[in-house]
């Protein structure tokens, strides 16, 4: 009898194991939220006629958006998924999607199945879709796609190539802001500072501003799965560059009790401040289900320059579910 309860309780606790979650890797789909957080991987955020819209890396099946009106507190959509993996190219691995208003029509730039992709679609809730499916870069991987419009209206994708790691380049657009033009593309920064070399060799999602005639450049370096994964800037004075980084980098990184943190965007709230948004590891234990947060950019003169700078008192905002 002793020994029959000895080989049930095993079973039982190995039935336990099994049926205990599995951490994902990013080509895998993040995980379902925990109650009450924004389980984003990859966050953007787009004001549009007084509504928040944030997207993320999330599903398995396409592209997720949540709505806001303070940025505090998160809405599900009855169509939450704004773009599906039957309405483009690829039907895996839909990564780091970022949404722009652009002459009456939304452009969804994204990553699926390690390519470069856009989308387009009538609402920010979509759906968006592609008239024609294929990748904007045929034959070769790259990923983290975003797009940055100058004061004289020409546009320009910034996106990951896989040659050197993972390092950033930079295409002009043409006019359907579809298809890159590939005689335009070259290279902007690549891993060259001792922070970024914990593991492995990797500069990705960028994002563009630009203030007072200065273009700033905010990017993330390491692996996203590595506690060390933090946010740097660097300046142009070109959209095309040359770029150089802040010597100071990394700006934002293992900030209060958040480890993992990257791949930001910026967008100006109602008030019209710069805010920044990114996302953390769910714990200092835990990577997966990544979770969304919120600051605020600020620049500062500094050595006759303009310094960057992020607010380390960000807010983690809740997904109502009810």
């Amino acid at each position: 009898m002793k020994k029959y309860n000895i080989v049930l309780t095993i079973s039982i606790l190995l039935l336990f194991v099994n049926c205990m979650p599995k951490d994902n890797k990013k080509e895998d789909a993040e995980p379902a939220s925990k109650e009450g957080l924004v389980s984003f991987g990859d966050p953007f955020i787009m004001l549009h006629d007084g509504t928040y819209y944030a997207y993320g890396t999330s599903s398995p099946d396409g592209i997720i958006v949540y709505t806001s009106n303070d940025l505090k507190t998160w809405q599900i959509p009855e169509n939450n998924l704004a773009l599906n993996k039957a309405d483009v190219w690829a039907d895996r691995w839909f990564w780091a999607p970022e949404v722009y208003h652009v002459n009456g029509k939304f452009y969804m730039y994204y990553s699926a199945d390690e390519h470069i992709c856009a989308a387009v679609a009538d609402n920010p809730l979509g759906p968006f879709r592609q008239e024609v499916q294929k990748p904007m870069i045929d034959g070769e991987k790259c990923i983290d796609n975003s797009l940055f419009v100058d004061d004289d209206g020409k546009a320009y994708l910034y996106f990951d190539r896989f040659n050197d790691g993972l390092n950033i380049w930079v295409a002009e657009l043409a006019d359907n802001l579809t298809e890159i033009k590939p005689e335009t593309m070259q290279p902007c920064i690549h891993v060259s500072q001792a922070w970024e070399e914990v593991w492995p060799r990797v500069n990705e999602g960028s994002f563009v501003v630009k203030h007072n005639g200065t273009y700033f450049m905010t990017y993330s370096a390491n692996s996203y799965e590595s506690p060390f994964y933090g946010v740097g800037f660097a300046t142009a004075t070109s959209p095309q560059g040359p770029w150089t980084k802040y010597e100071n980098n990394p700006i934002y990184q293992n900030v209060g009790e958040l480890v993992g943190i990257g791949h930001s965007a910026m967008f100006t709230d109602k008030d019209g401040n710069l805010r920044i948004v990114f996302h953390s590891h769910r714990s200092k234990s835990e990577i997966h289900p990544r979770t969304m947060h919120i600051s605020t950019v600020s620049f500062e003169e500094k050595d006759d320059r303009e310094i960057m700078k992020i607010d380390p008192d960000y807010i983690t905002p809740l997904l109502i579910t009810n």
